[in-house]
C-alpha cells in the first residue's frame, strides 16, 4: 500500500474513479446522459407499442439501462485531459478565434462541446445548438465569451469527438452518410 493510498488520496486522480467500486475508467456524465437518452427514445416507443402507460415505464426503464451503457461506452472514448491538451495546443489557429485571445475564454466552449457530446449522441450540433446555447451562461464560468463568440469552439470541440466515434464505431453513428 503506497502512502497516497494510506491517507485516502487517489495517485491517479484523472483515472475517472466510479463513485461507488472505486475502479477507474467511470463517467457518470455520460451514463447518466445516455440513460436519460436512451429511457426517452425506448420509452416513447414502448409506450406506442403497448398504447399504454405500463408499456411507457418498462420502455423507460429498458431504454435508460441500454442508453446509459451507450453513454457509458462513448464518454470512456472521451479522455478530458488529452482534449484539453488538444484545445490548448491548437486554439490559436482556429478561424473563429479572435487576436491575442486566451485560451480561459475558450476552454470552457471547447469542454463544453466534448462534455456534452455523449448526451446528444446521434445528433448534430446543429440539432443541439439551442439548448446548448440556453446553458451556456450557466457553464461558461469564467469565460468572457458570449454565446455567438463561444459556439464555433463548442462546435469544433463536438465535432472532434463525433468524427472520433464514428471511427471507432461500425457504420453511421452519427446519421450523416459517412
Amino acid at each position: 500500500m503506497t502512502q497516497s493510498d494510506r491517507r485516502g488520496l487517489d495517485p491517479n486522480p484523472d483515472a475517472n474513479r466510479d463513485p461507488l467500486t472505486g475502479k477507474p475508467g467511470s463517467h457518470p456524465v455520460g451514463t447518466a446522459a445516455g440513460a436519460v437518452a436512451g429511457a426517452v427514445a425506448a420509452g416513447a416507443a414502448a409506450g406506442t407499442l403497448a398504447a399504454g402507460p405500463v408499456g411507457t415505464v418498462v420502455g423507460a426503464a429498458a431504454g435508460a439501462i441500454v442508453g446509459g451503457l451507450a453513454g457509458k461506452g462513448i464518454a470512456e472514448m472521451i479522455d478530458p485531459t488529452v482534449e484539453d491538451r488538444y484545445w490548448k495546443d491548437n486554439y490559436s489557429s482556429r478561424p473563429y478565434v479572435t487576436s491575442g485571445a486566451s485560451y480561459n475564454d475558450y476552454g470552457p466552449a471547447y469542454r463544453y462541446g466534448y462534455e456534452t457530446y455523449p448526451k446528444y449522441h446521434g445528433r448534430t450540433f446543429d440539432d443541439v445548438e439551442a439548448d446548448l446555447s440556453r446553458d451556456w451562461e450557466d457553464v461558461k464560468g469564467s469565460s468572457r465569451l458570449t454565446w455567438n463568440e463561444a459556439k464555433y469552439a463548442t462546435k469544433d470541440s463536438f465535432q472532434r469527438i463525433s468524427d472520433a466515434v464514428e471511427r471507432a464505431t461500425p457504420g453511421d453513428s452519427d446519421r450523416d452518410g459517412k
